[in-house]
């Protein structure tokens, strides 16, 4: 299985290209965030035409998940165990969901295609919904694999977090100020571990960053960052055969910020050498 997330910033500006990279690397499975549409706005027709199953979660043009799969999507989800909601203004543990995770099993692999909220300033209140939707996603996340702890388990998206310092080459981007890179934020991604998830991309491509801002020519000076991960159970992270970031998705015309994060998977079982041949 060839598995890809994309934040791709609006899939109805974009849909051509992102279906275009899809056919071309040959992508079983494309998760992607920030479509921006509600579901019967997106463009199912050009990703069926492909040979794709598609779902989609989206609210309003902002936020909005989706997978796109060459197989069909089971057990389709639009949020994780007590993943909670935000709302400005609002008081309560009752804030409506926004749509920034939906989840299906495919080929046996359970993938969460996840936006994880920005944070927008360290004193707002967004911040305190981020750190609170990410400490939902861990408690989930290690309730499901307490369940199945052999399944092959991918947490994939935009967790807008930079965990480590050479992940950020945007000198705009600055500890004690900025969101992204405050500690709190840092020991949130970590604490993902505790539940049995881990970075499976880093070990193959220890550096490279998979977004860019727009603004003051970021990407011809590569200051760019990196938030998009693959976070995979123990299951996924022993079936990985490959990894890639595909840098040239953000050149050429109209292209996204954020660029593809791709991982390839056998996820054929293992031959028991210890079971008896039978002869007939």
């Amino acid at each position: 299985m060839r598995l890809a997330t994309w934040n791709v910033n609006s899939i109805r500006a974009r849909v051509d290209r992102i279906v275009s990279f899809a056919e071309r690397e040959s992508i079983d499975v494309l998760a992607m965030q920030e479509i921006k549409c509600k579901p019967e706005q997106f463009p199912y027709e050009r990703f069926e035409a492909a040979g794709y199953h598609v779902e989609a979660h989206g609210l309003n043009q902002w936020n909005g998940v989706a997978i796109a799969s060459r197989e069909p999507l089971e057990d389709v989800q639009h949020a994780f165990a007590g993943m909670p909601g935000f709302q400005k203004g609002h008081v309560g543990d009752d804030a409506p969901h926004e749509a920034r995770a939906i989840s299906a099993l495919v080929g046996g692999v359970r993938v969460w295609s996840l936006y994880v909220p920005n944070g927008r300033s360290l004193n707002d209140p967004h911040y305190q919904y981020k750190l609170r939707w990410l400490e939902a996603l861990r408690e989930a996340t290690r309730a499901e694999l307490a369940v199945q702890p052999d399944l092959p388990l991918a947490l994939v998206g935009d967790f807008n977090i930079i965990p480590f310092d050479e992940d950020n080459g945007d000198p705009d981007i600055v500890e004690g100020v900025s969101t992204h890179v405050s500690q709190p934020e840092r020991d949130a991604f970590f604490a993902l571990e505790t539940a049995g998830v881990s970075d499976v991309v880093r070990p193959l491509i220890p550096s490279g960053f998979t977004y860019w801002d727009y603004q003051r020519l970021k990407f011809p000076r590569n200051q760019g960052i990196r938030i998009d991960f693959v976070l995979g159970s123990r299951a996924l992270a022993d079936a990985m055969t490959g990894a890639s970031i595909a840098r040239d998705e953000r050149k050429g015309e109209s292209p996204s910020d954020h660029v593809p994060v791709v991982v390839d998977l056998d996820l054929s079982p293992e031959d028991d050498d210890d079971v008896p041949m039978i002869f007939g």
